[in-house]
């Protein structure tokens, strides 16, 4: 029975927007990319920029690097061995690199906030991305905030995928490529690959290179190609075959790793994470699509921010020029990336670039074109309309644990989820579990209960008992019932404590959810174990029975987690 007590949140005025037949009108609409959006949202145009001291406790230069996570072992290393060499300033002090790991988009609003000096993403579109972002913050259309730009590791995007199901593709006698996986995953219902979102390089790599193979063609993506219908219904169908989106290449290579063949058919990756997965035991092949390859090129980029000294202008030169040494250059090829320097042998007898390793030093064969920012941006609007849409029930615990600072946290959690997901048509509901369960907003499309879900987050409050596995079974029976096949099903659940209260026992729901996912549509159930008392145990199982995943989180990180998994919808 609902409680009585909740308190209704004041609507928040939403903008009007249209989505009509015409992708044209809808492009103009929403220029700029959401990505873009959210981060300038973020950012001041009268904020000052925040500069920490270009020395260190001992006196040494400093230049901050922020790095993408998926290359930190070889990234770190490279810094740690430029760091014991003798760089010395014009006054004989030491120069040093101190590296900052972070995400694409967090890298993206700390470089305009001025956290740090230069920056080494996954791939230059972050680059172009970054000084759009600045040029809108200044309004000068020609202000940048890149300065130089160093390469010195690159890899090519492929599709990774098990080795037993590439042979039953037609591997290695057979030419593959995206056509080839989408119709085979057409034609096999239970095949499951994955690509993140365009909130992601890869994602979005991966997603122009399947414009271009509907479109096909391998260079100069217009604006128009984007329009045409039947480049649309193609890229449309190759969507609607997608288990599920993700927030990384990284992620998910971590998620093979330990759950191995179980977990997805094939997914998209650089190539060097498909060497990293075969060094750890794994039998993965790279697909070089036969319709042609985008690349990450992992860029160094000096940034022109308030307050840099010349001092960090020098460690930047060096740091560069390190990393184009044969030394360093041999150590990137040691990690599986292919070196800046074409000099180097791709097939020596110590390099992982081999078959065993799962790939080719002769493949890509064919190079698709990096388009212009314009397009870029296009592509990440128009693959909102197009992308697989969802159907997900948000469970949240509301027991007497959660009382305080856990639900306050919860609640802002939830609502970064809802206003993360940008698309109109996705739905969402939502379903809270103490002592009983309550549906508190019905699954719809979030153009229409965006408000509400909001509304109803901002009223939960805490009491009673835990009954979570009743919480998941009201949701998996109310998704079950939709049999919605077009649609990803998904169930994100959280708790911070121990089941104590449902009807339904823990082998019982593992079973419904197993069976029911065999003989009708899939349900995917993502969990979070919030704090140290949560019942870890109950959702892993829940989680592995559908297929899921589950998180750890803590008072901390239980915002960004809840961020991240709305990547996956």
């Amino acid at each position: 029975m609902p409680r009585s007590h909740r308190r209704a949140r004041p609507k928040r005025k939403q903008s009007a927007a249209v989505i009509g037949a015409l992708i044209a009108l809808v492009m103009v609409i929403v220029v700029g990319g959401c990505l873009c959006w959210a981060i300038y949202q973020g950012i001041s145009t009268t904020a000052s920029l925040f500069q920490e001291d270009s020395v260190d406790e001992n006196g040494a230069a400093i230049l901050r690097v922020a790095y993408s996570p998926e290359k930190e072992e070889m990234f770190v290393r490279l810094v740690e061995d430029y760091n014991q060499a003798d760089h010395q300033t014009a006054d004989g002090r030491a120069l040093r690199v101190h590296p900052i790991r972070m995400e694409s988009d967090a890298m993206l609003l700390g470089a305009m906030n001025g956290e740090f000096e230069a920056m080494s993403p996954d791939s230059s579109i972050w680059l172009h991305q970054l000084d759009q972002l600045h040029a809108e913050q200044v309004s000068d259309p020609n202000a940048f905030l890149v300065s130089q730009t160093r390469h010195y590791a690159i890899s090519p995007i492929v599709i990774a995928i098990w080795k037993d199901a590439a042979l039953e593709l037609g591997w290695p006698d057979r030419a593959l490529g995206w056509n080839s996986l989408v119709n085979h995953a057409l034609a096999n219902p239970d095949f499951t690959w994955s690509h993140p979102s365009t909130a992601s390089a890869s994602g979005l790599l991966a997603t122009l290179a399947e414009f271009y193979a509907a479109s096909g063609v391998t260079r100069g993506l217009t604006p128009e190609d984007l329009q045409k219908p039947e480049t649309i219904a193609r890229l449309q169908q190759m969507e609607g075959t997608v288990s599920y989106y993700g927030e990384g290449e990284w992620a998910i290579a971590q998620q093979v790793n330990e759950r191995g063949r179980e977990y997805l058919d094939a997914f998209v990756a650089q190539e060097q994470l498909v060497v990293w997965l075969n060094q750890q035991g794994h039998e993965i092949i790279a697909i070089y699509p036969v319709e042609g390859s985008l690349w990450e090129d992992h860029p160094l980029a000096l940034l022109e921010i308030e307050g840099l000294t010349n001092d960090q202008r020098l460690a930047f030169e060096e740091f560069a020029s390190y990393l184009e040494s044969p030394e360093a250059q041999a150590g990137v090829l040691d990690s599986g990336y292919r070196p800046a320097d074409l000099n180097l042998d791709l097939k020596g007898e110590h390099s992982p670039l081999k078959a065993t390793n799962g790939v080719n030093p002769d493949e890509p064969r064919t190079t698709m074109q990096l388009p212009g920012a314009q397009v870029i941006d296009q592509v990440r609007n128009v693959w909102w309309l197009i992308k697989r849409k969802t159907n997900v029930y948000l469970v949240v615990d509301t027991s007497g644990s959660m009382e305080g600072k856990k639900l306050f946290n919860v609640r802002e959690a939830l609502m970064t989820f809802v206003n993360q997901i940008e698309g109109v048509d996705e739905r969402v509901g939502l379903i809270e579990f103490w002592g009983d369960v309550d549906t508190l907003v019905p699954l719809d499309r979030l153009g229409n209960n965006r408000d509400a879900l909001l509304g109803a987050i901002d009223g939960l409050e805490a009491g009673g008992d835990t009954a979570l596995l009743d919480g998941v079974t009201r949701a998996y029976k109310e998704l079950q019932l939709l049999n919605d096949w077009e649609r990803i099903n998904a169930i994100v659940v959280m708790t911070d404590g121990q089941e104590n209260a449902s009807h339904i026992s823990i082998w019982d729901l593992t079973e419904k959810l197993s069976r029911g996912n065999q003989t009708g549509a899939p349900v995917v159930v993502f969990a979070i174990a919030y704090g140290r008392d949560a019942d870890y145990g109950t959702l892993e199982q829940l989680a592995e029975s559908s297929g899921g995943q589950v998180r750890e989180g803590t008072v901390e990180t239980i915002r960004e987690l809840y961020k991240i998994l709305s990547t996956y919808f």
